[in-house]
């Protein structure tokens, strides 16, 4: 089993396990192509505490084509994997399905690795030392080592780490790199398994306009700096949120947003190795914090301004070249974040789910996790997430499929 549930199994969900496990569910009738079709459908955590049912049950979790069955599921409810500053501490994962904290068992021995990517049900980590990357499942602990790119400049910086799961068994990873207007980027395929050559982007002409409907596959990262401060400009986002990186593929065609330094946005299409500036959404002494998330396709922008003695977290996205509001945090549940001086780090997941983590540094630490279904158009708090009786905070989270045949 690949986690452990942080709270005990309830009574319906007992009653529910003897009820499949007895004779009067004709389980045991089914074929084995039948029953492993069955069992595809339930959410991860579900048919992780079912294989202990029985033999033929816990045999699945090595079937080639019970895994086949897996992949022909569609979509899952995403898992959020949660990162704290403090690299000792055990790893959680948020379930959205169950709505509950998860401890994983597969705690990574290198700890010079930090989360910088996910797509599907892999994630990305970087070796601050050496560069290179270790792909994995958080759920079945496998993991492949990845060579670092071998930069055509060594000065060019680091900005962004993107990834983008193909199937379940195949990949794209693509680093940008440089500072505007000298923007290059390189991808590594898991198919090839090997990095490409360096491409460079070149800057459209000003009076180029930003056709949205060109803008379908896009890759939206952030720079270094993360956030736009301006009366309190010495806020850093976390470490591990520093190479924020999101892919949107549609029609084959890829594009790049991410925040500069000077807090607007780039769009640049890798398809035309081009890019241009976007609008601000709010003038430089409004705006406060910001990040980019990925929902289904679309790109988001979540931003946090402050104004009228009271603070304002909202969701946008770009539609037809201007920018549409999509949804605002409930004044009764915005109001504590006011005065804060807090950071927001923000992930999209499956599902339509946006997930937005609050924090602040020392010396006061407040950390608030909020989740906007974009589907259902609700907001709700997460719940905090204890260990040994004192509560875990988290700094930022990746989002991923539980998928147990996702493979490296």
């Amino acid at each position: 089993m690949g986690f452990s549930a942080g709270k005990r199994k309830s009574r319906d969900e007992q009653d529910y396990t003897v009820t499949l496990a007895s004779t009067a569910f004709p389980m045991d009738d089914l074929s084995d192509d039948v029953l492993e079709r069955v069992l595809s459908w339930l959410p991860t955590s579900s048919f992780l505490r079912m294989t202990s049912v029985c033999k033929r049950w816990k045999s699945t979790k090595t079937s080639k084509s019970f895994n086949l069955a897996c992949s022909q599921v569609p979509l899952r409810d995403p898992w959020f994997f949660m990162i704290t500053n403090d690299s000792k501490s055990s790893t959680f994962v948020y379930d959205s399905t169950e709505n509950s904290w998860k401890s994983l068992n597969h705690n990574r021995n290198r700890r010079d690795f930090i989360p910088v990517a996910s797509s599907g049900g892999l994630l990305c980590f970087r070796c601050s030392v050496s560069g290179g990357f270790l792909l994995c499942n958080p759920i079945t602990g496998s993991s492949r080592d990845l060579p670092s790119p071998i930069s055509d400049d060594n000065s060019k910086p680091l900005q962004a780490v993107a990834m983008t799961a193909l199937t379940p068994s195949s990949y794209k990873l693509v680093t940008i790199s440089g500072e505007a207007p000298n923007l290059c980027f390189r991808f590594y395929e898991s198919d090839s398994g090997s990095w490409s050559k360096e491409l460079n982007l070149v800057k459209k002409n000003d009076g180029d306009e930003y056709n949205d409907d060109n803008d379908s596959g896009t890759v939206y990262f952030l720079s270094k700096t993360g956030h736009v401060v301006v009366a309190s400009n010495n806020l850093q986002r976390s470490p591990s949120k520093q190479y924020s990186s999101v892919i949107t593929v549609k029609d084959n065609v890829e594009t790049v947003y991410f925040l500069s330094s000077h807090g607007t946005i780039i769009a640049c299409d890798l398809t035309n190795k081009c890019y241009t500036e976007l609008p601000k959404l709010l003038p430089p002494f409004l705006e406060y914090s910001i990040d980019l998330v990925e929902c289904n396709g679309t790109m988001f922008v979540v931003l946090l301004s402050e104004f009228y003695e009271s603070a304002s977290l909202r969701i946008w996205k770009l539609e037809n070249q201007s920018w549409v509001h999509v949804a605002m945090l409930p004044p009764a549940m915005s109001h504590e974040l006011y005065g804060r001086e807090g950071d927001i780090n923000c992930v999209g997941g499956a599902d339509d789910k946006i997930l937005v983590c609050f924090n602040t540094s020392p010396p006061e630490v407040y950390c608030r996790y909020f989740v906007y279904d974009l589907v259902a158009q609700e907001w709700s708090e997460l719940p905090k997430c204890f260990k040994d009786g004192e509560a875990v905070e988290f700094v930022s989270a990746l989002s991923f499929q539980p998928r147990i045949e996702a493979t490296v």
